[in-house]
């Protein structure tokens, strides 16, 4: 019976199908932490595998610090290593601090001051334009509504896509070599799913997306973390790190990143593909704000360099295009391009074609290219503001060159209660993202994420003085 849960032994190390097999049952709490594991024989003939199997099975995970070892009593669950419960009856915001660290469980709760959502204020969207031109799309398609996309896309989105990326960073690109997703959270779920098994290594920034950790997690890769500052990564260690753990894959936001709106320069950008290529690592590169900059343009994506085939590009249009439409592209070479497909077709049968149509006209509109040029002076206003406010505190940041997030630092006092500065905000209908849930390492309990963009400007500024004021009140 048991033994239907294991492939084969040329699909993978028939010990560490073991593993994975004991690991997850562990985590979801099926043996409690202290309780007596069955012994190597019982599971050997449970899964009609040979005893050593299991022995092997049992010694990764006592060396992963998922068990330990009674001397002539057998092997018993280490604590920590099951998943904690969630109180049902659990504040959401406080339940996404402290257990599952989601990022939508935060955006979940309703507050006037949402400084919590990296999404732009609806109002900063030529709405009156976009509603004239959904009727267009209509017209031109008066059978949309009946009719699914194909699963790779609208073709004639793809090919439009691929004229724009070619014309403005020179890709060398097909359309067969574009998918469209539903959004780009969608696009890092099918590639995780497509390319990372467990206990692959998979290279994060530190901070990073939190969905993205969640999503690596949930695939069983392990996670490693290499600093994103000001300047960049540190080359020599990512090298390391891609020479010692041969990763899968490396998950990177280099444009205005999030959450911190770092943005990595274009020499570390060449060097890196090339080191992808030499490491046989891919790279994952997420761009969600690559027109939201305040000042100069940022450099091309890692994309435009690659000859080699190791670039997955993600570009979101969902952030500040049409947030309601939800759709993103991934660019990638046909190798792995197959695979998303498959993958994408168990999910659904394509993101809505009505959304592509609308997208397509709307975005290579003249009116909505003109109208970028506003939203970046607007978003600009916005962060000064949210700086402005900040100048009394003596907190720290560094002022991002675009995208819609403030990365800042707490006092030491801060860190050790953030789950009742959390608590205490949710009472003032305040909401902001703690820093620990995009920390991979689920450490950086000083730091913070505020978003300026989805505020209008009056409460911008009603938002971070209640906040400030709070603050204030409790640690000073």
């Amino acid at each position: 019976m048991k033994k239907a849960i294991f492939l084969n032994a040329n699909s993978d190390k028939l010990f560490e199908q073991v593993y994975d097999y004991l690991l997850e049952r562990i985590r979801r709490g099926e043996w409690k932490a202290h309780e007596r594991l069955p012994s190597v024989r019982s599971l050997a003939s449970e899964f009609g595998v040979h005893r050593l199997t299991v022995f092997k099975a049992y010694q990764l995970l006592k060396q992963n610090a998922k068990v330990y070892v009674k001397d002539k009593s057998g092997y018993y669950v280490q604590p920590g290593s099951t998943w904690p419960p969630v109180a049902v009856q659990q504040d959401p915001i406080i339940s996404a601090y402290v257990h599952d660290s989601h990022l939508s469980e935060i955006h979940q709760v309703e507050a006037v001051y949402q400084f919590s959502k990296a999404l732009l204020d609806p109002n900063l969207l030529p709405n009156r334009y976009f509603s004239e031109y959904v009727k267009r799309v209509f017209d031109l398609y008066p059978k949309v509504l009946g009719t699914y996309s194909t699963t790779q896309g609208d073709r004639e989105l793809r090919e439009a896509l691929r004229g724009y990326f070619t014309g403005r960073y020179h890709f060398e690109l097909t359309e067969d070599e574009v998918l469209i997703s539903s959004g780009s959270q969608e696009a890092i779920d099918l590639i995780a799913r497509v390319l990372v098994k467990p206990r692959d290594y998979v290279i994060l920034e530190r901070p990073t997306y939190s969905p993205a950790i969640d999503i690596f997690t949930r695939q069983g890769a392990n996670l490693i973390p290499t600093e994103i500052t000001p300047d960049g990564y540190c080359l020599e260690q990512v090298e390391e790190l891609m020479r010692k753990y041969k990763p899968r894959l490396f998950y990177m936001n280099p444009t205005f990143q999030n959450p911190t709106g770092y943005t990595v320069p274009a020499e570390q950008r060449k060097r890196l593909v090339d080191l992808a290529a030499e490491y046989r690592c891919l790279l994952v590169e997420d761009d969600s704000y690559p027109d939201i900059y305040f000042g100069a343009a940022p450099p091309a994506p890692f994309f435009a360099y690659d000859t080699s085939g190791h670039v997955i590009y993600i570009r979101s249009f969902s952030k500040y295009i049409a947030p309601g439409l939800s759709i993103a592209m991934v660019a990638c070479r046909p190798g792995i391009m197959k695979y998303l497909l498959k993958a994408k077709s168990l999910t659904d049968s394509g993101t809505p074609l009505l959304n592509q149509k609308i997208f397509l006209h709307y975005f290579f509109s003249e009116r909505m290219q003109q109208h970028l040029h506003k939203l970046r002076t607007a978003l600009s206003i916005r962060k000064g503001i949210m700086e402005e406010e900040l100048q009394s505190t003596g907190w720290q940041w560094n002022s991002p060159d675009g995208g819609f997030n403030l990365w800042i630092k707490l006092p030491g006092s801060a860190s050790a209660g953030m789950d009742e500065l959390l608590a205490s905000c949710r009472e003032q209908s305040i909401t902001f993202v703690p820093g620990s849930i995009c920390d991979p390492l689920r450490e950086m309990n000083s730091w913070m994420r505020m978003s300026y963009s989805y505020l209008n400007e009056q409460q911008l500024r009603e938002g971070m003085r209640r906040f400030i004021g709070l603050y204030q009140e409790m640690f000073e």
